[in-house]
């Protein structure tokens, strides 16, 4: 960005005129001339009194750190080696964004309704594309379905969302693991 190049005169007197037909709609108090606020007294020192005492600060009281929320090592390495079955699919290709939205939470409220805990949601893979396309490109779907899990009433039911194992889709799909029902 270059720097501005300033008015000339012509633009100047232009600008003066305009800006003396203008009324604010909020007026500011009048603010005094310069050379009334400006003061020749000079401060008297004080004299120096010492700081006062700080208490002893104590160190804040030690609170157990929670568990951290997620999957356990159990479902991780079952996940990975694909041995996880999912107890509902929900495949969204060919739906436009506002169907696979849609479509998505029913199939997690069903799931929930179910007592399913593994969703695997087939989304197809994602496209590289900017932001401004992504209502019409490939991919639009993938890479809306995460915020889409978070902004969802869902969002406290789901424990883990991770990449599918390639016999499941790989990086077409996901699992969606929903915690246990209490």
């Amino acid at each position: 960005m270059s720097a501005p190049r300033g008015l000339t005169a012509e633009e100047s007197a232009a600008w003066e005129k305009l800006a003396a037909t203008v009324q604010p709609l909020h007026p500011r108090k009048p603010v005094p001339p310069i050379a009334t606020i400006v003061s020749v007294e000079k401060p008297k020192p004080k004299a120096k009194t010492p700081p006062p005492a700080t208490p002893k600060q104590t160190a804040p009281p030690v609170l157990p750190q929670p568990k951290p929320q997620g999957l356990d090592s159990h479902w991780d390495r079952r996940l990975k080696a694909g041995t996880l079955q999912p107890e509902l699919t929900l495949d969204l290709h060919g739906h436009n964004l506002d169907a696979a939205y849609d479509r998505l939470m029913s199939g997690i409220a069903q799931a929930r309704a179910m007592g399913a805990r593994t969703i695997l949601l087939v989304t197809g893979k994602s496209r590289p594309v900017e932001a401004a396309d992504r209502a019409e490109r490939r991919g639009a779907i993938r890479a809306k379905v995460l915020d889409w899990l978070a902004a969802s009433s869902h969002h406290s039911a789901i424990a883990a969302v991770r990449r599918a194992h390639q016999r499941h889709g790989g990086d077409g799909a996901l699992y969606i693991v929903l915690r246990r029902e209490r």
